[in-house]
């Protein structure tokens, strides 16, 4: 599940698997050269997009998704032991999305504007 942001190839996500979910941004460019702009501009933002999170976030420059094999770079915080096949962990799991997507929704808005323009100079280049 993911929401959109404005900025292509830039989603706000939740995930869920047999071992932990994780609340994201994902960044899916398929050009590496821009993919790779946009992580290292999100990094010069690192405390603003951290604030919040008791123990930061991981910054994740390089994952290949299983289902496509495509690349992308991800940030993230994530909840261990969570597993979408037992649902007496759907409460945790549930309460986790919420309260982490909130604040990294939060985060994230305020640098939007100022990650669009810097993106926006990248691509008039």
């Amino acid at each position: 599940m993911l929401h959109r942001t404005r900025i292509p190839n830039v989603a706000l996500k939740f995930e869920v698997g047999r071992t932990d979910a994780k609340v994201m941004i994902e960044i899916s460019h398929r050009s590496e050269n821009r993919r790779i702009f946009v992580f290292e501009t999100l990094q010069k933002y690192r405390l603003l997009l951290e604030e919040g999170f008791e123990n930061g976030l991981e910054w994740e420059f390089l994952y290949e998704r299983e289902e496509s094999g495509q690349e992308v770079c991800r940030i993230y915080t994530s909840l261990p032991g969570a597993d979408f096949h037992r649902q007496h962990t759907w409460p945790d799991i549930y309460n986790f999305f919420i309260e982490n997507m909130l604040k990294l929704e939060r985060n994230f808005l305020e640098i939007h504007d100022v990650l669009q323009e810097e993106i926006r100079s990248y691509d008039a280049f």
